[in-house]
């Protein structure tokens, strides 16, 4: 932020407000609108309805946006085709980044999968694409998560919960037995830019042992820094501006060597998760991406050549237009920001291109099949805001990691939408809506209003630095856990329609027994059978590069190659780097 004098808002502004627009609706129109929608009022509408034209809906994780009684012309009368709207596949892609959307290009069915030792997460990623997944999501423990070995002592009774676990490049052979790397999409959840680090170089040391090229390797990490300081539920932090140098090396390493790969998939879904708005899940991950642009252009790199393979990760949850809004917003208000902000000039480069997770907060214990009506909703809402790729959070994950029969129904679900129900034949099907466009408009300022919050603090960096963001997510998470309890946000089943009749039982999956000590008794093989004297070699260069301010990836992908396990390669950064006590108010 300090080479940028204007604000991403101030800039916006001024660019925007230069270009000629050509409302949709002329002033003759607007005129005879008004008078009929006055004299409706007037003479069918309530007085009381009259008094409280604006409502505002309080949702889990919603954005208390006000929203009107009718929408009509005189909600946005200032909309511009062409510039606000445009076609399908053209500038300002609101309506979707590609001209003919779903029928050229289906939604990718990509299901979160990870649980136990790497085979039995392996059986489970091919049952999924042995019934039709079009992508693999995977998900480690928190272990793995956290960069701790399965024989640290922070692993205990964590290995294999909530996610596979993890510890070299072994494990990762394990985890993609039969699977073909060259053939299928993988969106390999690493969270953080360290764990980034770590994962990402054993993926591309087994695509290397296998003789596959990393240029035919297509997927995503995440590589996300507000994981890593702001949500992460760790007792060990490397300093903010220390991770987002990781951060962006990681992005540098990947974007020349491993060209179709998703350098950094944006995490607003997990900060919204942790408990904040729509609005804010959104202004956050912005920030970051526009923190990530500025740095690869101080290193020497050209926006159009970098920018087109960022992606972001959004989520879903109950106030079902908002949600369609919002994704059309954001995905214009990207688009200006890397044409105006950062001068780009390939179309690529300006497209929002996002995966969808359905909300699992929004999930609840109570009438847990209640659920899959929900996380239907949530997925309709993704494919009708134009998301490229999805998981549908299955029922049991207000319990705990989905069976194989609640996982298959989420598949289902997805399935279903994509091929019975036409949602998918037309692009933008809601677009052109009064209320759904005068939504966009509002969410889309509402959004870079906190963009300009952050950037007043010093930008992305600094306002995790200070605490600001951490807390403004704490504020709204507590209110919205008093709105709940005093019965303002409501949840069918749970404080409203609560049922007296006790419902079926529901197969809660059970985690396989003996994971740890069978991760402990590898562990202990592999540090006997490989070569001591190149695992201190790797770590030693790797630790080298950390303190001289080179690029890290290399070295941890040799690393990678000696054996190292993931708890050595962390201990490294924090050697290096130190470690960071975040504020107080933490």
């Amino acid at each position: 932020m300090e080479k940028q004098m204007k604000r991403t808002k101030e800039i916006l502004h001024e660019k925007l407000a230069g270009q000629p627009r050509t409302p949709l609706y002329s002033a003759e129109a607007l005129a005879s609108i008004r008078r009929t929608v006055d004299q409706w009022m007037n003479a069918v509408v309530r007085q009381t309805d009259r008094d409280n034209w604006h409502k505002t809906p309080h949702t889990v994780l919603g954005s208390d946006t006000p929203r009107e009684l009718l929408y009509t012309p005189l909600s946005n009368p200032d909309l511009d085709y062409e510039q606000d709207l445009g076609n399908s596949g053209q500038a300002p892609f609101t309506r979707g980044i590609h001209a003919n959307m779903y029928r050229g290009r289906e939604f990718t069915m990509r299901q979160l999968t990870g649980f136990g030792s790497p085979e039995q997460t392996n059986e489970r990623l091919r049952f999924m694409l042995d019934h039709g997944a079009t992508g693999l999501n995977i998900l480690f423990d928190l272990p793995t998560i956290q960069m701790y070995d399965s024989d640290d002592p922070f692993a205990v009774a964590q290995v294999g919960m909530s996610g596979v676990c993890v510890d070299s490049v072994e494990d990762m052979a394990r985890l993609f037995k039969d699977v073909p790397l060259d053939e299928v999409t993988i969106s390999i959840v690493t969270h953080y830019p360290s764990n980034t680090a770590i994962l990402f170089p054993m993926f591309l040391a087994l695509a290397e042992e296998r003789g596959v090229p990393w240029e035919k390797l297509q997927g995503s990490v995440q590589n996300d820094i507000t994981l890593e300081e702001v949500i992460r539920s760790g007792s060990e932090y490397i300093p903010p501006k220390d991770c987002f140098r990781i951060q962006c090396d990681n992005i540098e390493f990947i974007r020349k060597n491993v060209p179709r790969w998703n350098f950094v998939t944006i995490n607003g879904y997990n900060l919204r998760e942790f408990g904040t708005s729509a609005v804010t899940e959104m202004a956050v991950a912005v920030s970051n991406g526009i923190a990530i642009l500025d740095e690869l252009v101080r290193r020497g790199y050209d926006v159009d050549a970098t920018a087109d393979r960022l992606a972001f990760f959004w989520s879903a949850a109950n106030d079902f237009f908002e949600e369609i809004a919002r994704i059309r917003a954001i995905r214009r208000l990207w688009y200006r920001i890397v044409k105006y902000r950062f001068n780009a000039q390939n179309p690529r480069a300006m497209l929002m291109r996002c995966h969808v997770q359905t909300s699992g907060v929004c999930l609840i214990q109570d009438e847990p099949r209640n659920n899959i009506i929900r996380s239907a909703y949530h997925a309709l809402a993704a494919v009708l805001g134009g998301a490229q790729s999805l998981h549908v959070d299955s029922y049991d994950e207000a319990y705990s990691v989905p069976t194989e029969e609640a996982a298959l129904l989420s598949l289902r679900t997805q399935q279903i939408l994509q091929k019975e129900t036409g949602v998918t034949d037309v692009a933008d099907p809601l677009g052109g809506s009064f209320y759904v466009e005068a939504l966009t408009r509002d969410i889309e300022a509402r959004i870079l209003d906190e963009v300009d919050e952050i950037e007043r603090l010093g930008g992305y960096v600094k306002a995790i630095e200070g605490g600001e963001i951490y807390s403004k997510v704490a504020s709204y998470f507590a209110e919205q856990q008093r709105m709940i309890d005093r019965g303002e946000i409501v949840l069918v089943g749970q404080n409203v329609y609560k049922s007296e009749v006790e419902g079926p039982a529901i197969n809660v999956f059970r985690y396989p027994e003996g994971v740890e000590e069978e991760q402990k008794a590898r562990l202990q093989k592999l540090r006997l059978t490989r070569d001591s004297g190149k695992v201190r070699s790797a770590l030693s260069a790797l630790r080298d590069a950390c303190l001289k301010g080179d690029n890290i990836f290399p070295c941890s992908v040799a690393c990678a190659r000696a054996r190292c396990t993931e708890g050595e390669l962390f201990k490294v950064f924090k050697d290096a780097f130190g470690l960071w006590k975040p504020p107080a108010l933490f």
